[in-house]
């Protein structure tokens, strides 16, 4: 089994080796592609707590901005 799969191997290669170069590029950066996607994708469960945990994030941080905000509007009222 081993030596067809040997074989097998050997005239991918080979056929590969014959495709024009555009070709070739395309086959190869399909192959890296495919091999390198992550595969560890989250689940529902673990989307939303990060949804959660960035949504907290992001209301303190509006609540700062609308502050300084109102200061400066104060500090150009005063002017």
């Amino acid at each position: 089994m081993e030596a067809s799969m040997s074989t097998a191997g050997e005239e991918l290669l080979k056929s590969f080796d014959r495709l024009p170069e555009p070709e070739r590029h395309h086959v190869a950066s399909e192959i890296l592609r495919r091999t390198f996607v992550p595969t560890n994708q989250l689940d529902d469960v673990e989307m939303a707590a990060l949804y959660a945990e960035f949504a907290e994030a992001d209301r303190k941080l509006a609540e700062e901005g609308i502050g300084d905000y109102k200061r400066g509007l104060a500090s150009e009222d005063a002017e």
